[in-house]
């Protein structure tokens, strides 16, 4: 380390403001996150990191607060339009609305005038501020599915690359008859295309229930994060999703801002899942559609004692 960071480094702990390795990873990956998003979800972004770190900031005048014994207070949750990030509860709502409650499903959650005719709800936010709320409780973006050029010419060739990011539980917050809000994982308004059909008795033996409820739908999407790009004659980039609407896709679209593991084909043909209307709100109906980041797992540098 040169004198003067060294210097720098003792004069910033002596005013309270130590630095560490972790916040400068997270300063880090939030500025790169930062870089690549338009410069209206830039300023949303700086607004509510302000509002984060501002009130914590120790002044170079004064001395540093001694250390209390009590918890420290959770941050205030943050609205945006269509959402709202609650960092308490680790989550981000999305003011939603039911928009179908039959037939065959692409996506759980799409932007309104887009897709609604084939998922189950719309959600007012644009796809960006999803997008960055999820930045900002912690969730680590990857990508969509795609196929990626590493030769030209004669011996041009692709390769496949499958969708990545952090791993995100996806919930849909209703009212019951008490006006009491209940969350329930999606999975519970979703079924597999073709479960109405009776004609594989109980009693048939290729009739397997063990395999079809390891068939059920999954809770957890990844966070795929979407595409950024250039669009000729205008100056901001664009978030592919803003312009799609598939925000949380069942399908692969590659441009979706969370999405299943795997390539999924959206051919007719090839949809699996339906919507299950047993206990889903009225079209019309509004909700909170409720995405829930799984906490990361450590890495952990263990040698293996596999065989190679």
């Amino acid at each position: 380390m040169k004198k003067t960071d060294r210097m720098n480094s003792e004069r910033d702990t002596q005013r309270g403001v130590p630095r560490s390795s972790a916040a400068q990873a997270v300063s880090s990956s939030i500025g790169t996150a930062c870089a690549a998003l338009d410069r209206g979800t830039r300023f949303l972004l700086v607004v509510v990191l302000l509002s984060l770190i501002l009130p914590g900031i120790c002044l170079a005048d004064q001395k540093p607060a001694p250390l209390k014994s009590e918890a420290k207070p959770a941050r205030k949750n943050v609205k945006l339009p269509g959402l709202l990030i609650n960092f308490k509860d680790r989550c981000v709502d999305l003011d939603a609305t039911i928009c179908l409650d039959r037939g065959a499903l692409e996506l759980i959650a799409c932007t309104k005038d887009t897709k609604e005719h084939e998922s189950i709800v719309a959600i007012d936010a644009l796809p960006r501020h999803v997008h960055t709320a999820l930045l900002l409780i912690g969730a680590q973006s990857g990508n969509p599915a795609m196929r990626k050029r590493v030769s030209e010419g004669e011996q041009e060739r692709w390769v496949e690359i499958p969708p990545s990011g952090g791993r995100v539980n996806v919930y849909l917050v209703t009212k019951d008859d008490k006006g009491t809000s209940v969350e329930h994982p999606i999975s519970k308004f979703i079924k597999r295309s073709g479960d109405d059909d009776e004609s594989a008795p109980d009693s048939d033996p290729n009739f397997n229930k063990d395999a079809k409820k390891k068939a059920a739908f999954p809770n957890t999407f990844l966070f795929t994060g979407s595409l950024i790009r250039e669009i000729p004659g205008q100056k901001e980039r664009q978030y592919l999703c803003d312009a799609s609407g598939n925000v949380i896709s069942i399908a692969t679209f590659g441009d979706e801002t969370l999405g299943l593991p795997a390539v999924h084909s959206h051919q007719n043909g090839a949809l699996l899942w339906q919507v299950n209307d047993a206990e889903l709100p009225k079209v019309g109906s509004k909700v909170i559609l409720r995405l829930r980041p799984q906490p990361q797992k450590t890495r952990t540098n263990k040698t293996s004692t596999k065989e190679p």
